[in-house]
């Protein structure tokens, strides 16, 4: 980086003013800066098993809080992918332990939407629909808590996005689930 740019880390140390929260799986696959190429200082991210944004987990709730009440980013995007790992297991019967009450938030979207799921033949169309079914309820989710509730009463820009990662193609997929105002979330519930 030095070589590149030799003022590069001097200006890291006196910077963090990023625009957008990315709140994304843990997957050593999805490399968050480089999807969206921004630099580092650029991008606030929260990454956890299979991209959740659950009410009640403090560690998520605190990197929400700070990035919309002290960075005041201008969106945040819930990007999860297809194929993911998190996802498979919430459904596939296997107990790993600990894990599957994290992954309990999936296997209720799977429940809710089992109709349509059941409706799609290929296991791996049926699963790459899982993962945006479960973008899609994060961004209600992260809609939904007070914290975003609060910068949009106060009139903060904030826009939720959902997104998907292709790994097999390094493409992005917009859902089309934006949420710019508190009266857009029940049209995704």
């Amino acid at each position: 980086m030095v070589s590149a740019d030799a003022y590069f880390f001097k200006r890291l140390e006196r910077q963090q003013a990023p625009e957008y929260l990315w709140i994304g799986c843990s997957d050593s696959r999805v490399p968050a800066n480089e999807i969206v190429g921004l630099a580092p200082g650029e991008l606030f991210v929260h990454r956890n098993v299979a991209n959740l944004a659950p009410p009640q987990d403090a560690n998520y709730l605190s990197v929400l809080q700070f990035a919309v009440d002290v960075l005041k980013v201008k969106h945040i995007m819930v990007v999860g992918h297809y194929g993911c790992g998190g996802v498979s297991a919430a459904v596939d019967g296997q107990r790993r332990g600990l894990v599957d009450h994290w992954l309990q938030p999936i296997r209720e979207i799977r429940h809710r939407h089992r109709r349509e799921l059941d409706a799609i033949a290929d296991m791996h169309d049926r699963a790459d629909r899982l993962c945006e079914l479960n973008v899609i309820r994060q961004v209600i989710n992260v809609a939904s808590d007070v914290i975003v509730q609060d910068a949009w009463a106060r009139g903060q820009d904030l826009l939720v996005h959902g997104w998907v990662y292709s790994l097999a193609n390094g493409l992005v997929t917009d859902l089309d689930v934006t949420i710019s105002r508190p009266e857009e979330i029940e049209r995704l519930d």
